[in-house]
């Protein structure tokens, strides 16, 4: 049966149920959950990801919740399974992306919208045929310095959008210290503007570790939201391809 009363609690995929056309279903999300705005505003917050309040979503009493084995955590995820219907998602590359996708849509009736937005991706989303491939080190924390490394979807982004992540011999989200910075030697640079709010007055601080790196702010959403939102990151992605190749010309 259709599920009438959805709980989201991942951002990326609370906008792809919007972007299917669930307004009317989505009882309840996070704090985080910020697009689109001019709807998320009119819904029930149920705490944050990682912080979630399990009263209010027993009072929006769902028959469907949708969550991630990453960004929400074990022991919540699994009180609520002790009662509702809990959709739990995995996703580190970009076909498992797609696969979510398609397999969301076909969860709450909406396969063919589902299959629309997926082979939207599938065709923009290819990798950028470039040579050579930059290196970066993609920044997602400060105090301590956090860096997506591998097995994450940041790093499958990376790849995608033409560059080579120079900490690739690490995995998840390693903290790093100036000296190992230093070592790595990457051509550029990301600040992420989320999770950590990074900005153009960071760019010095970092800047001073590595001179010959070029730095840049770069928007987190097109790298690590893996819903709908992906169809915005090929023509983003392109566009810092050039910007980043105007600035090294």
């Amino acid at each position: 049966m259709t599920p009438k009363r959805i709980i989201s609690l991942v951002p990326s995929q609370t906008e792809l149920l919007f972007d299917l056309g669930l307004d009317e279903k989505i009882s309840g999300i996070t704090k985080f959950c910020i697009h689109p705005a001019t709807k998320v505003k009119d819904k029930v917050i149920v705490g944050g990801t990682k912080t979630l309040n399990i009263n209010k979503i027993q009072s929006l009493r769902p028959d469907l919740i949708i969550a991630n084995k990453e960004e929400n955590t074990r022991e919540e995820i699994e009180e609520l399974q002790r009662q509702y219907v809990v959709h739990i998602t995995d996703v580190v590359s970009l076909p498992d992306a797609l696969a979510m996708i398609r397999d969301v849509g076909k969860l709450v009736g909406k396969s063919s919208e589902a299959e629309h937005i997926a082979q939207t991706i599938e065709t923009t989303l290819c990798p950028l045929p470039v040579a050579p491939r930059p290196s970066v080190a993609y920044f997602i924390w400060r105090r301590p310095y956090m860096v997506a490394a591998n097995a994450t979807f940041i790093h499958s982004m990376l790849e995608v959008a033409g560059f080579q992540n120079v900490f690739a011999d690490r995995t998840r989200y390693p903290e790093i210290t100036p000296d190992d910075l230093k070592a790595a030697q990457p051509d550029l640079i990301f600040l992420s503007s989320e999770p950590y709010p990074f900005s153009d007055k960071h760019v010095a601080e970092v800047q001073a570790i590595c001179p010959l790196a070029h730095v840049v702010v770069v928007d987190g959403e097109l790298f690590s939201w893996y819903g709908s939102r992906l169809l915005r990151a090929s023509d983003y992605f392109r566009n810092l391809r050039n910007e980043i190749a105007r600035y090294s010309s």
